[in-house]
């Protein structure tokens, strides 16, 4: 069965004012039963949820959980997520990029067929309609 990956925290839409927070991902992991992708930015020495800039301090322990995958948004954050042992990765426009822990994150539009493959579903893409054989589908909406 392909797992759903909450985008942010996000599993019924985007919700800007809660990504990244950790009430938001907590739910969508805890209560939802999804995996989550939550971006992950170095400061002042300490990793902190958030995309553009440092949001909310992060619970390392929370990192460590299976289905969680980390998006640094700085490379140094990076370095700190892997000393940690946190599934994590960094990517811009990549076709697509493996994650410490050898799942192939995809950029949207593209779609390889593999057992660790996990396909992007942001911004109304249209997916293959065949899932069949991949890890997962990262998105805003669980549909």
């Amino acid at each position: 069965m392909v797992k759903y990956i909450a985008h942010r925290g996000n599993w019924d839409g985007p919700s800007p004012d809660n990504e990244n927070t950790k009430e938001y991902l907590y739910s969508a992991y805890f209560d939802k039963g999804f995996g989550v992708e939550v971006d992950i930015i170095l400061y002042n020495d300490e990793l902190y949820y958030g995309h553009d800039e440092p949001q909310e301090r992060v619970i390392t322990s929370f990192l460590l959980y299976p289905d969680v995958f980390c998006h640094a948004k700085d490379l140094n954050a990076l370095g700190k997520l892997l000393d940690i042992g946190a599934n994590c990765f960094w990517h811009q426009e990549d076709t697509v990029t493996l994650t410490s822990e050898n799942h192939i994150w995809c950029y949207p539009g593209h779609f390889p067929k593999h057992e660790r493959a996990v396909w992007l579903n942001l911004h109304g893409a249209t997916l293959p309609k065949d899932t069949t054989g991949i890890y997962g589908i990262c998105g805003d909406k669980n549909e």
